[in-house]
């Protein structure tokens, strides 16, 4: 009981469990499509910085290239003009120009003697393309820092004279991406072609010059930006937004991470919050449901359990006691009023049952008289004139007489099968119980079964000691039931006897055992003279009949059957 109480009271919190839970789910999805938009706003931005750095370099480029100085090669002007330009340019540390060997022609600092960069992949893909190369994170062989360079050709007409070369400094655009800020747990990061990370925050001095693990390489040339969810480098679950180098215009690639434990921070206070709340709801709902139901339920139930058990254990005089307005008392107290008037039945039944046993010894005793004068009348009618007749109907009626005398002995309107077929034997016995085998379960039947059953089984008797097995010294008889569902099969069975052969008529004992049970056993005979020994079946219904009301003379009703 105390279960079905907690679960009511968890069903009464489903409602609002769902709704939370609705509300939780629905509320983190929204959060999470924010926060991918958010993810990808914040990539675009980034990208769009660094687009902005690489094409002011790459004008400035234009305008290098564009000087006489250079255009020209003469190394002593150009060297002068290009320290000029390279000292008010604070994001690139050198310039300077190669012919299309690779080798310096003018720079804005000293490059030492013998030094070429013929196998600098920028000066080959501006070679071949004749077009601006962004290049690959690179050690700068003049100032030897880390710089990312940028390559223009420099042109005369058709043909390719030199490459103007520059390089964008690391430290100063990593400091630009700092400065930018980003909210705690968030990354940005900043890669070339090859994925080597120029730039990154937080923790650039453990990323910056290291390689993009292989399993994010394909979203540095992929075809469009996306947002996915990835673990960065650092074990930070990231909602990540990236921008590819395949993008018209982007020539490095950029992503913008959002940490998942700060972007739903707040979401999750609430929903610890919540779930704290929930759980003080369903542990405060339990308890009422456990202290305030056994107080005002079990323990009512239980005291009419009790009473109830007690009555039932033979304590008649066993009350609730219970009395109130509410409805466990009203049930108590209609309960007490239930026991006294069962007390007060059973009182009366008593008196009836003493009664009724007083008119069964009245009734026992008329019965043996009546039989006794039955017996008397047709001794002194038929004995002389028709002594084997006689003989026959006087040992039919005794056996009748006991089972009438086995069932009013027990005062009641049934028998079972074994005591019906005892006695309807013990004429037959002879002191050779030995030769009577009896096998079957306790049956009881009612007495209009009983009596037709002993007469069927009285009348095989008496065949079976004329004719049959019991009519010499080493003949047997066995009889066996079963109880299968409503119906009673019953099989006798002789062995050892004379043998048997089947009779020129049918005897009045043969019309006897075909028509002595009601109509309402439906009974089956079934007769094989077998010349080892007469095996007989019988089958009937054991169903009490539908009992039925009757108004009787003076209005009052009466059951009968």
């Amino acid at each position: 009981m105390k279960l079905k109480l907690v679960a009511v009271a968890a069903a009464a919190l489903a409602p609002v469990v769902a709704m939370l839970v609705y509300n939780e789910v629905a509320l983190r999805a929204q959060r999470n499509e924010e926060v991918r938009a958010n993810a990808a706003q914040a990539a675009r931005q980034a990208s769009s910085e660094v687009d902005r750095i690489i094409e002011g370099i790459r004008a400035m480029l234009v305008s290098v290239s564009a000087m006489p100085a250079v255009r020209h090669l003469d190394a002593a002007s150009c060297n002068e003009s290009l320290k000029s330009v390279a000292e008010n340019v604070p994001n690139v540390r050198t310039i300077f120009v190669l012919d299309t060997t690779g080798s310096p022609v003018c720079s804005s600092q000293q490059i030492p003697a013998g030094t070429t960069f013929a196998d600098r992949d920028y000066l080959k893909g501006v070679i071949v393309s004749r077009q601006t190369v962004v290049g690959t994170y690179t050690m700068s062989r003049i100032s030897d820092t880390a710089v990312l360079p940028i390559a223009m050709p420099l042109m005369e007409g058709d043909n390719l004279k030199g490459v103007v070369v520059t390089g964008v400094r690391l430290d100063w655009l990593q400091n630009r991406i700092t400065e930018r800020g980003v909210s705690p747990g968030n990354a940005v990061t900043i890669a070339d072609g090859k994925g080597t990370i120029l730039a990154r925050v937080p923790f650039p001095e453990r990323f910056v010059g290291t390689v993009i693990p292989d399993k994010f390489q394909s979203l540095i040339h992929a075809d469009e930006p996306g947002v996915i969810d990835v673990t960065s480098q650092d074990g930070t679950e990231r909602i990540l937004g990236f921008r590819p180098i395949a993008l018209p215009g982007s020539p490095l690639y950029v992503s913008a991470g959002f940490s998942k434990e700060e972007a739903f921070a707040q979401i999750n206070r609430s929903t610890l919050a919540n779930m704290l709340g929930i759980a003080g709801g369903v542990l405060l709902a339990f308890v009422a449901a456990f202290f305030i139901g056994n107080k005002f339920l079990l323990a009512p139930i239980e005291r009419i359990a009790a009473t109830m058990d007690s009555w039932r254990n033979g304590e008649t005089k066993a009350r609730t006691g219970m009395k109130g307005s509410d409805e466990l008392s009203a049930v108590g107290a209609t309960l007490d009023g239930l026991l006294e008037e069962l007390d007060r039945r059973r009182l009366e039944s008593e008196q009836v049952v003493e009664e009724r046993a007083l008119l069964m010894r009245e009734l026992a005793h008329r019965v043996k008289n009546g039989f006794t004068l039955v017996q008397a009348i047709s001794r002194q009618t038929f004995s002389k004139v028709e002594p084997e007749r006689y003989r026959s109907f006087s040992e039919r009626l005794t056996a009748l007489a006991r089972t009438y005398d086995l069932l009013l002995s027990k005062e009641t309107t049934s028998s079972s099968v074994r005591e019906v077929i005892v006695a309807a034997m013990e004429a037959h016995l002879d002191g050779g119980c030995e030769r009577i085998r009896l096998e079957g379960p306790d049956v009881v039947l009612a007495a209009d079964l009983a009596l037709p059953l002993s007469l069927v089984v009285h009348e095989l008797a008496t065949n079976a000691t004329k004719y049959g097995s019991l009519s010499n010294e080493t003949g047997k008889v066995s009889i066996a039931w079963r109880k299968e569902r409503e119906r009673l099969d019953l099989t006798w069975t002789e062995s050892g006897g004379p043998p048997v052969g089947a009779p020129a008529r049918k005897g009045f004992g043969s019309v006897l055992i075909e028509r002595a049970f009601p109509s309402r056993a439906r009974s089956v005979c079934r007769t094989d003279y077998r010349p080892d020994g007469l095996v007989f079946e019988l089958s009937f219904t054991t169903t009490e009949p539908e009992p039925r009301l009757q108004v009787s003379t003076n209005g009052a009703a009466e059951q009968r059957t």
